[in-house]
């Protein structure tokens, strides 16, 4: 390859970033894969996600496959998998991080005026081709929706892995509860390469100059050239301009997108990916849902290959056969055998797939079963609120059942409080009584899908609601008066698995995160051992303060106050 390092690219308001490039041997022109972000160009995969990448490297050898690893970065594409097709791979350090100076505010409009600037930059180099696709994971990721709703010239494809679309919605406050992420995300993988670090951060191992250099700046220093975004995310509780302007407006996204989930994502890295295939104005667009780890599955010899054959067609005009491509792709998910989870591919061509099988299960406090017929008389069942809350649970199932897709759940309740967090947890218990549980993102023990809700962020918009997916405006807060019944409709992030015969499924409520009841895991980049829910856990005491949810919370059924859970079953064959 032919390297370029810290290449200057101005920004309209004077402000100049830097960006590392490579380009193939041979001279000539060549469509780019551009990815904007956060942490550190120049930091090496292997030096500042370790656990991650051994991890990779243990249970994905091809991941790590023909490549020197030499240039290897967290969450974007390998540029020796890469460049040798004919790609140019640009990968730019977002401003106020890495080598890029200025203020360092994830997200914003001048974000996303920054990445439409450097996709215009690429595009006129006599290098390209004008075409000029975006990839990478996460935050590479998300930062697609926003920029191909500005609608660059030269953007031709976006392949959004595992990425956010709503700020609000997807990570920052699920339910209208706020997620510690954020938090323990700035302090341990952002502040320690944001630019201005310098001497006393890393080096490149590559070039020998510092990551986040070149100058070194004070503490004092490195704080003014920051957003407080812990403030200001728990500072705003209901869904402001603040969250607004960083969440992508779907209605504007016209390019060919490919969009792939992850069914263990819950918490970050789910629902964004469904939502915008579901509402992005393309009329080229395309589901992948996988299963797995955060990270591994991009850089696969199934990951690099889908992406080589979407990008393949969309920016060099080969024939790939994506014009045949199915619209849905799944790794349709079964429960472990011998320890290893197993994937089913299937193609779809909607979602959610027209021939679900909307089943609802009620609520019944008598037994603790969900049921499919719903009971005779009135009950109540009262849990409290800082303890484990209470489960339903169906009889053995007769046959194999598969779950695929978005959940929702009808609630009556009322609290001994003014409000109550509810965490909805739908789980899966093996003919034994033993739970199963499934290899997250990033957490290896997680169940199989969540929701979250404050009950005075219960008001719902008929006109965006449906009836799998409820849709809060959080634009108002309802106070509950203690004792007074309440509906409440709670979305639960869509999964997908098959239940063996014998086995069970549950349904748990309670008033704080699921706990895996096993050993904690650690990655070196997540500040707390995960314990069920990976970092995406909300015990903020300022945002939770215990005298309000901490009370007793009753769960009302029957005739007149229904309690139903929606889940998708999908019946055998195609």
């Amino acid at each position: 390859m032919r390297i370029a390092f810290d290449v200057p690219i101005k920004m309209g308001d004077g402000l100049v970033l830097r960006a590392d490039v490579f380009l193939p041997q041979t001279e000539g022109r060549f469509p780019a894969l551009l990815s904007y972000g956060p942490y550190g160009k120049g930091l090496a995969f292997q030096q500042g996600y370790k656990t991650a990448w051994d991890l990779m490297c243990r249970d994905n050898p091809d991941a790590v496959a023909g490549s020197s690893n030499r240039y290897a970065n967290w969450e974007v594409v390998d540029p020796e998998k890469w460049v040798p097709d004919g790609y140019a791979v640009i990968r730019v350090d977002s401003r106020g991080a890495g080598r890029s100076p200025g203020f360092l505010c994830h997200n914003n409009a001048r974000e996303t005026q920054d990445i439409h600037d450097c996709i215009e930059w690429a595009a006129l180099q006599p290098w390209c081709t004008g075409k000029v696709g975006m990839n990478g994971i996460s935050y590479y990721a998300s930062n697609q929706w926003r920029a191909a709703a500005t609608q660059p010239p030269h953007l031709a494809a976006i392949c959004v892995w595992e990425g956010w679309a709503d700020a609000y919605r997807d990570g920052n406050r699920h339910g209208g509860i706020i997620c510690v992420f954020r938090k323990n995300w700035q302090e341990m993988q952002v502040k320690t390469v944001q630019h201005g670090v310098g001497d006393r951060g890393a080096r490149s191992a590559i070039t020998g100059d510092t990551v986040c250099g070149p100058e070194t700046l004070t503490d004092a220093e490195l704080a003014a050239n920051r957003e407080d975004m812990w403030h200001e995310l728990l500072s705003r509780e209901m869904d402001d301009p603040y969250y607004q302007e960083r969440t992508a407006d779907l209605d504007k996204v016209t390019v060919p997108v490919l969009t792939a989930a992850n069914w263990g994502g819950q918490g970050l890295h789910t629902r964004g990916n469904f939502e915008g295939f579901m509402r992005a104005a393309s009329t080229q667009k395309w589901l992948e849902v996988h299963g797995g780890s955060h990270w591994a599955p991009f850089y696969t010899d199934y990951g690099v290959n889908l992406q080589k054959k979407f990008f393949g067609h969309f920016l060099k005009g080969e024939n790939t056969g994506w014009d045949r491509q199915p619209e849905v792709l799944l790794q349709v998910r079964h429960v472990p055998e011998n320890g290893r989870e197993r994937f089913v591919e299937r193609h779809e061509h909607e979602w959610p797939l027209a021939r679900t099988r909307w089943t609802q299960l009620y609520l019944d406090p008598s037994n603790m079963l969900l049921s499919i017929t719903p009971p005779a008389q009135d009950a109540a069942v009262t849990y409290d609120a800082s303890g484990d809350g209470v489960t339903f649970s169906t009889p053995p199932l007769t046959e194999d059942t598969e779950i695929t897709g978005p959940s929702a759940l009808r609630l009556s309740l009322s609290s001994s409080t003014t409000d109550a967090d509810l965490f909805v947890v739908l789980r899966v218990f093996d003919p034994d009584s033993t739970e199963v549980v499934f290899q997250g993102a990033l957490d290896p023990h997680t169940p199989i899908a969540q929701g979250w809700l404050r009950a005075s962020h219960r008001k719902t918009d008929p006109a965006r609601s449906l009836p799998y997916r409820p849709w809060h405006t959080h634009d108002e807060k309802q106070p509950l008066k203690p004792g007074a019944v309440v509906p409440v409709d709670v979305e639960i992030w869509p999964t997908c698995i098959v239940v063996p015969q014998g086995y069970r499924i549950a349904l748990t409520i309670r008033g704080k995160d699921y706990v895996w009841d096993g050993a904690a895991t650690t990655l070196s980049n997540m500040k707390n051992p995960m314990r069920g829910c990976g970092p995406f856990e909300h015990d903020d005491p300022t945002d939770r303060p215990p005298e309000i949810f901490s009370g007793k919370v009753t769960l009302h059924t029957g005739p007149s106050r229904p309690a139903i859970l929606l889940l998708p079953v999908i019946p055998p064959g195609n």
